[in-house]
């Protein structure tokens, strides 16, 4: 007789581990050892759950390159011990983090499943019980004996969705999420449907946890009237490696001189700057416009169709593995864990 599937719930912080002190109002979080008690459905999932906490759960607003390694270590410490992994998380930066363990957990062979809530679990309307049992039930799917989802996952309000795919795009609704430039991997709704042609395949190799993040590394937002000064000042920063450039529509910017002065200068003290796109969805094609043509002549990184969050996270990632400067445009325009095309 096959086992049941063992998962391990990871709790961080969030909204989706405050239960309401219906006293004085206050959101305060619960022990999740008595997570059985508040959502007794869970016991008809067909699965062995264990739970372990953040000795001090957190805000995602606080959320940092040093909690992912904690994250990443207590996967890598259970690894061998679970078939997959929940992480409870705050939805504010929890396309961030999904979109870093991704690199971090090289070789996943097993699911890894972010998710939260919009309203605290104790709450009369919260969307936190779905979100939880669904995810949870995710990350038991088995195929002959063989985890169904291997990489790193979100799933919100009846969607799951490769983790560095995502990003937030409402503050108010239930349906926080979305992912402008890939399909959701699978649809909850009276069935779970798995869109199996999406997944990421499995790979035979071992588990490989990179924990070295370089977080010398900005995000600056085109707009218009952005000017010489700031500009100068932001790419001045002692100890900087990395801009993600965040430009409009398809990847253009001024044409204007000292703007791209400004950029060859970086890119000829070692700095390495990624183009993307401001729009919520498609693709930076540099190249297609003429103003789009001056940063391709300059040797400006294409970031694709990738995510901001993506795109900030695999270059701490990339920065800390110490890729040689000669490569590392090559590798960022590679697809590593599926997060561009």
């Amino acid at each position: 007789m096959q086992s049941k599937p063992n998962i391990l719930l990871i709790y961080t912080g969030g909204t989706i581990g405050m239960m309401k002190d219906f006293e004085t109002g206050a959101l305060k979080a619960f022990n999740f050892k008595k997570l059985l008690q508040k959502i007794p459905e869970i016991k008809q999932l067909d699965c062995v759950i264990e739970t372990i906490s953040f000795a001090k759960p957190i805000d995602s607003s606080n959320m940092n390159p040093e909690k992912w390694v904690q994250i990443a270590t207590i996967i890598q410490e259970n690894y061998d011990s679970f078939d997959g992994f929940v992480v409870l998380h705050g939805s504010d930066t929890m396309s961030y983090s999904a979109s870093a363990l991704s690199f971090m957990l090289e070789n996943l062979n097993k699911p890894v499943v972010f998710t939260g809530s919009q309203l605290p679990i104790g709450d009369l309307r919260t969307d936190a019980k779905e979100n939880l049992i669904t995810a949870i039930q995710i990350a038991s799917l088995q195929q002959k004996g063989k985890t169904v989802i291997n990489e790193v996952c979100l799933y919100f309000e009846y969607k799951l969705y490769r983790g560095n795919r995502t990003t937030k795009i409402n503050a108010e609704h239930f349906n926080a999420f979305t992912s402008p430039n890939y399909p959701a991997l699978a649809e909850s709704g009276v069935h779970l449907n798995v869109n199996t042609n999406l997944l990421n395949t499995k790979t035979p190799k071992k588990l490989v946890v990179r924990k070295e993040l370089n977080d010398n590394v900005a995000i600056i937002k085109m707009f218009p009237g952005i000017n010489e000064s700031v500009l100068t000042a932001i790419f001045s920063i002692p100890n900087l490696k990395g801009v993600v450039l965040e430009t409009y529509g398809s990847g253009n910017a001024p044409t204007e001189e000292w703007f791209i002065q400004i950029l060859k200068k970086a890119i000829k003290n070692g700095l390495f700057i990624v183009n993307v796109t401001q729009c919520s969805g498609g693709s930076v094609n540099m190249g297609q416009y003429e103003t789009s043509t001056q940063l391709k002549k300059i040797g400006i990184i294409s970031g694709k169709d990738i995510t901001t969050e993506a795109a900030i996270t695999k270059m701490m990632y990339l920065l800390g593995q110490n890729v040689a400067p000669k490569v590392f445009k090559t590798i960022f325009e590679t697809p590593l864990r599926g997060e561009m095309e």
